[in-house]
């Protein structure tokens, strides 16, 4: 066994330290995104989920093997009963510098404050599109105005970094970016393009026919803003520019044009209690049997999570000309 008696940190066999993990807290959200997941969705029964007891347990023992930032996400995890309070107990470990969420801002507008107060310091809202008929089209049930007033709550209670995260899909929104880029200059926040990945198999969306790629975005963005790359990194795998004579950042995210798997550190805990080593793969260790199995026992739920970094694959294998090999959608393995 492993000796955990001193200080550790979690290294893989590439010789990459994973400091980073990232919790989906549920696979249920208030949207419906058409990359994300399927229109009817049959959401986990409560038993499959872990709860939230066990979701801050295996925080803590990240933690104490070296984990610096953890980010919550979902789903929508603003919608699980008691997140407010898991935010409230992950952000007084002492050795947690960044904790973070990922939302789609439908609950924004009333509960910035207590986000901030519970020790998130910096929040990424899923945004797609500026137009109201658009971003119907995607999300299925979204109303964008309910998102923006969120944005401008988050704004009001000084968050350390917001920022927004869009998928970029040929002809569907595609023509927004530079708007995009505007609504993040003009709010003082920073945007990330995200190019789709594909995971699970979604009806009424071709991938490879709304795969737009991270260059032409950049092309396009050119026409009106001039970026600069900066060496800024946030522990994720965005390549950052700034837009010149403003504030705000953008990111790209290019999991198909721009592989960024060499220094990736981080790993998913899913709703189920998966520790996915990988996105793009399907190497994991089922931390739901070891903490229920072994109730209070942090040490051997320690030692497994060391032992799972021994198959931490080298990179992920997207094809988004193919039907996914990965057919967990995006809800479950946490966006």
């Amino acid at each position: 066994m492993t000796d955990l008696s001193g200080p550790m940190q979690l290294i893989d066999r590439f010789g990459r330290t994973v400091d980073y993990l990232r919790i989906s807290i549920t696979d249920r959200c208030d949207f419906r995104c058409v990359y994300c997941m399927a229109e009817e969705m049959t959401f986990l029964p409560r038993a499959q989920i872990l709860t939230l007891e066990e979701i801050f347990t295996i925080g803590k023992a990240f933690t104490e093997l070296g984990t610096k930032k953890i980010r919550i996400t979902g789903g929508e995890p603003l919608v699980r009963k008691g997140a407010l309070g898991l935010l409230e107990n992950l952000g007084q470990i002492e050795s947690l510098t960044e904790l973070v969420i990922t939302t789609n801002g439908s609950q924004l507008e009333t509960m910035a404050a207590d986000l901030k107060k519970a020790g998130v310091k910096r929040i990424n809202i899923s945004l797609d599109t500026l137009d109201a008929d658009k971003f119907k089209a995607i999300t299925r049930t979204g109303d964008v105005q309910q998102v923006l007033r969120g944005i401008q709550a988050a704004i009001a209670v000084g968050f350390e970094r917001i920022k927004i995260n869009a998928v970029i899909l040929k002809d569907r929104n595609h023509q927004e970016v530079c708007e995009l880029v505007q609504y993040a200059v003009d709010n003082g926040i920073d945007i990330s393009f995200i190019e789709e990945m594909p995971l699970g198999v979604v009806e009424q969306h071709d991938r490879s026919e709304a795969y737009y790629s991270s260059d032409l975005i950049k092309r396009d963005l050119a026409l009106k803003f001039s970026l600069v790359a900066t060496p800024e990194k946030t522990g994720g795998p965005s390549n950052y520019f700034k837009v010149v004579g403003t504030q705000t950042r953008v990111g790209f995210i290019s999991p198909h044009s721009d592989n960024f798997c060499s220094t990736c550190n981080r790993v998913r805990l899913t709703v189920e209690g998966r520790l996915l080593l990988c996105l793009g793969n399907e190497h994991s260790v089922d931390l739901k049997k070891v903490l229920r199995a072994n109730p209070g026992n942090m040490t051997i739920l320690k030692q497994t999570i060391v032992e799972a970094m021994l198959i931490k694959p080298e990179k992920h294998e997207f094809n988004i000309h193919e039907q996914p090999v990965i057919l967990r959608y995006m809800n479950m393995t946490g966006g």
